[in-house]
């Protein structure tokens, strides 16, 4: 259920079209921490850095998830994913960045599952 959920987020994400469908999946008191800058507090901010990602010309994201690990009550769980962002460089060239990250969910009392903390950085640098 929960992996299905999250392919669900990425689909929309990866649509580049609904900062407001997507800002959904994260918790009220979400925390994101994005490489290289601040931490978002809160799924006003988080909508805000999603609406203003879409706008980038250029700008795709696309993830997957994998190994779900479910605290004993149920009611948390975290998961690894790879994703990459493409974004235009210095010179407006697209360019992809590779990366992991990590999710942490709660079910909520609405009975869906939404991402509390998310925070990633670049993969390894392969030679």
């Amino acid at each position: 259920m929960l992996l299905k959920r999250d392919r669900e987020w990425a689909a929309l994400a990866a649509a580049g079209k609904d900062p407001d469908a997507v800002a959904a999946f994260w918790t009220a008191d979400a925390l994101v921490y994005p490489p290289g800058r601040p931490i978002l507090e809160g799924r006003a901010a988080i909508r805000a850095y999603v609406a203003e990602s879409f706008k980038i010309q250029g700008f795709r994201i696309h993830w997957v998830s994998e190994k779900p690990s479910f605290a004993a009550d149920g009611k948390m769980a975290y998961m690894r994913s790879t994703n990459e962002i493409t974004v235009p460089d210095s010179q407006g060239t697209p360019m992809t960045i590779s990366a992991r990250g990590v999710t942490v969910w709660r079910l909520e009392p609405d009975g869906h599952w939404r991402c509390a903390v998310d925070i990633w950085n670049d993969g390894p640098k392969l030679k």
